[in-house]
């Protein structure tokens, strides 16, 4: 549940962590506060955390190294906190895996929506998944994505892991094979990402992506880059078979996948 949910902000100057936990509190979140790495990986240990906001110029300490040792341990949905016009440090801070970024200085609401819509995301709440797809299971190049479940498997059986902001991503390429996709469109099917489409996030995005799913040398080109338009997914895109479901995209809309059905 999005209501509820453990917020660690962590931030060395205690005015933005008393702002934070005033607007966060009252919204049903609980929050609790780190003032750097130490405090807050002592947090991560001693009970669950849902969601944490970190900000990048932690006095002597460097954010970004934060962000890459939290992303070693765990896949906790985090929320950079960023310098306005910090451009390398949030594409760095999405490179590490890193869900969203707000600027400073930054609007209450803004942060409160931001936050929401990562923990819906997370939870696998409001997403790319309509209702009528509840059960929906998708299979391309051996993998198999369970949407519900935000949870994709290799086509040797291994889990994946996947940020947030990567699942939501394989969800809209999927969704959407063999179609050439503008930066913009992608941004348009991802809203509650604050990206922006003139900016290398999306890049940097499909860049991390694409690395985990052609990880081998049996998966190659999934995300094609069409130079100067944006990118398009290659893969074959099915429901399982044993739905007997149509293959998504299907120009006529009667083919069915080949199989027992």
């Amino acid at each position: 549940m999005v209501r509820g949910a453990h917020i660690i902000v962590v931030d060395d100057d205690p005015r933005i962590r008393t702002v934070l936990r005033r607007a966060l509190e009252p919204e049903g979140f609980r929050v609790s506060e780190a003032s750097g790495s130490a405090a807050l990986f002592a947090l991560i240990k001693s009970e669950p955390v849902d969601l944490i906001t970190l900000d990048l110029t932690l006095g002597d300490e460097d954010g970004l190294e934060v962000a890459r040792r939290i992303r070693a341990e765990s896949r906790v949905p985090i929320i950079m906190v960023t310098g306005k016009g910090d451009m390398v440090d949030r594409v760095v801070g999405l490179e590490l895996g890193a869900d969203d970024y707000i600027s400073k200085p930054f609007h209450l609401r803004e942060v409160l929506a931001r936050v929401r819509s990562v923990l819906r995301r997370a939870h696998g709440g409001k997403s790319e998944t309509p209702t009528g797809e509840a059960r929906s299971l998708y299979r391309f190049a051996g993998f198999k994505l369970d949407i519900p479940k935000r949870e994709l498997a290799t086509p040797e059986g291994r889990p994946c892991a996947l940020t947030t902001a990567e699942f939501d991503l394989l969800v809209v390429l999927v969704k959407r094979p063999n179609r050439v996709l503008s930066r913009e469109q992608i941004m348009e099917a991802l809203k509650g990402h604050n990206w922006a489409a003139n900016d290398r996030a999306v890049d940097t995005q499909i860049a991390r992506l694409r690395k985990k799913l052609e990880g081998g040398a049996a998966r190659t080109a999934l995300i094609k880059t069409v130079r100067g338009v944006g990118y398009s997914f290659t893969a074959d895109v099915s429901l399982p078979i044993a739905s007997c479901p149509l293959p998504i995209g299907s120009p006529s809309g009667r083919e069915k996948e080949p199989g027992p059905c």
